[in-house]
């Protein structure tokens, strides 16, 4: 797999070094804050941040005087592990962006020389920093999401070289552990409960095709560069059915195991969220690489509106935390 990518990472390079010695060329010798915005992708903190929200509404722990350390969690989810994650992203997938996203900070030469590089492990260490203010159930789930970070992304293991792996760990680390850390956090440190730690699970395997979904804009810069993406490995058909599979079987589990414990209504509002994404992902599935952009911009809301009521669900159940 590797000598594939390198290989290919060779021809890119020769195919494209005349354009970007002179971008290098005229690069700045420092990235401007704007360009840091950018290479750090506030439009992706969301996912984190909203799973690490839904852990502490099911925790059943009041927020009176928790206010900051909430704000903390938040913080250290979206801002600085998932903003970590981008950043060393971007760097190990400069030779694929040249190709799929020239417009990016690295491959555009807007930030120069190797801040790419230097960026994501101040975050890194700013990250761990931030995390050691939450105990050590707070401090281990930033580890264990920023290792996910680097081996997604860099070599030797470069996960995400392969969809099902790479897409697999970005939902571990995007939904559950942000869920359970934020379960736990409320807890004082204590193991969340069985019915936080299915939904976490659940949710997790579903955010495994919505991360799929990202990957249809991609096709052509990942199959050249030998990224077995799942649209590159199953076809943009193949891919989308698996991607809505995916991401509709987990939770009309959730509905099940709701209805199984006696959460009231919201079983019946989940299913209802499920109805509206599986009427949007009919019409996704006749154009995948067309819709993958629109269908994550309105199908997935409904998505992560389900995981919030789900989240205030098990906050009902007696002996839920």
């Amino acid at each position: 797999m590797a000598p594939v990518e390198n290989t290919a990472a060779a021809v890119v390079s020769a195919q494209s070094a005349p354009g970007l010695r002179s971008l290098q060329s005229q690069a700045p010798a420092y990235p401007s804050l704007s360009t840091i915005k950018e290479l750090l992708k506030p439009i992706t903190w969301f996912p984190p941040m909203w799973a690490f929200g839904c852990g502490v509404v099911s925790s059943h722990r009041p927020l009176a005087g928790r206010w900051l350390t909430v704000l903390a969690g938040i913080a250290l989810a979206g801002p600085l592990v998932c903003a970590s994650s981008q950043a060393v992203n971007d760097w190990f997938d400069r030779d694929v962006d040249a190709i799929n996203e020239p417009q990016r900070p690295i491959p555009s030469g807007r930030m120069p020389g190797r801040w790419g590089l230097y960026i994501a492990i101040l975050w890194t260490l700013l990250s761990l920093a931030v995390a050691t203010t939450l105990g050590r159930w707070g401090f281990g789930a930033a580890v264990v999401g920023l290792i996910l970070a680097w081996v997604y992304s860099a070599p030797p293991l470069r996960l995400k070289m392969n969809g099902w792996w790479g897409n697999a760990a970005c939902g571990l680390s995007y939904e559950g552990l942000a869920w359970i850390t934020g379960a736990a956090v409320m807890m004082n440190g204590e193991m969340p409960g069985p019915h936080t730690l299915t939904l976490a699970l659940l949710y997790s395997i579903g955010a495994h095709g919505i991360m799929t979904l990202n990957d249809f804009k991609a096709i052509e810069g990942d199959r050249r560069m030998g990224v077995r993406s799942l649209p590159v490995q199953l076809g943009a058909e193949g891919a989308a059915l698996v991607a809505c599979t995916l991401m509709l079987l987990p939770q009309v589990l959730v509905v099940a195991f709701l209805l199984k414990w006696g959460a009231g209504w919201h079983p019946i509002a989940v299913g209802g969220l499920i109805l509206a994404q599986a009427l949007l992902m009919w019409r996704f599935l006749g154009e995948p690489v067309k819709r993958a952009i629109w269908y994550s911009a309105l199908g997935v809301n409904f998505y992560v509106a389900g995981m919030l009521i789900s989240a205030f669900a098990v906050r009902g159940l007696p002996g839920s935390s």
